[in-house]
């Protein structure tokens, strides 16, 4: 295995299987490959401070930067232990209403994301380096203090080194079980001013859900009924988060099979 298939391998993808190469995407859907995707031409200045916020304001590591060959500059976040669907759409939603809240929702995307049309009901983004169709724009991670340069053209037209690359990638690390809890705490919207001590984090009320919308009334097993909840995008984003945090592991108030 090179020095990035090597890197890439430890920061993103589950170990090979017996027939198959390392993967983006478990069996279940789970993932430790996080992206958010910029579209062209990017405002910088929110990309900095995305990436800045996520290792000074929730205490992880640096995510990686790359150029996705065609439309957008992206941010990768490896995480330790994976995750759901419904848990990395709860974190990326989160960063985007954290640090991108002017910006119109055409001007990202996150990934993973729901596919009926993909195996498992779950799409992931392209891994990098790769070539682009046409053979004239590559994929490729970049140093972060070089994005700018991309801000608008966010490929190389050239190939990319292989060394160079695990080089970028050779000093990341990946999200830790206890830095993911913190962060998904701090992501979640605080109370109104005045209620804090007399308010629960995420009340819920009649209207909070639209009839129709959740589990099932016939789901009474506690975590498939969270898991439901998560993976439920017309389900308000703070419940989701709430649904997340509780089926961590070791997070006080999960269900019994989690710990």
């Amino acid at each position: 295995m090179s020095p990035l298939n090597t890197e890439f391998h430890r920061l993103f993808l589950f170990p090979p299987g017996p027939a198959l190469p390392g993967t983006l995407l478990d069996a279940q859907g789970r993932t430790r490959a996080l992206v958010l995707e910029l579209i062209a031409p990017v405002d910088t200045a929110a990309l900095g401070a995305l990436w800045q916020g996520l290792q000074t304001e929730l205490g992880m590591p640096a995510p990686a930067v790359a150029v996705n060959g065609r439309d957008a500059l992206q941010l990768w976040c490896s995480l330790a232990q994976p995750v759901s669907l419904g848990q990395a759409r709860a974190f990326l939603e989160g960063l985007v209403a954290r640090y991108l809240p002017d910006g119109p929702a055409r001007q990202w995307r996150a990934w993973p994301v729901a596919d009926a049309a993909a195996p498992g009901g779950v799409a992931h983004v392209s891994p990098i380096p790769a070539e682009q169709p046409g053979g004239e724009c590559w994929s490729a991670f970049v140093s972060p203090d070089l994005a700018p340069v991309f801000a608008e053209t966010p490929w190389l037209d050239i190939p990319p080194r292989d060394e160079a690359q695990a080089g970028l990638l050779r000093g990341l690390s990946a999200i830790s079980p206890a830095a993911w809890a913190e962060a998904m705490a701090q992501l979640a919207p605080a109370a109104p001013a005045g209620q804090a001590d007399t308010v629960e984090p995420f009340p819920v009320q009649a209207s909070a859900t639209p009839p129709g919308v959740g589990p099932a009334a016939e789901i009474t097993d506690p975590r498939a009924f969270l898991q439901a909840v998560m993976c439920d995008a017309r389900v308000p984003l703070a419940l989701r988060i709430e649904a997340a945090k509780a089926l961590l592991p070791g997070t006080p108030g999960a269900p019994a099979a989690d710990r």
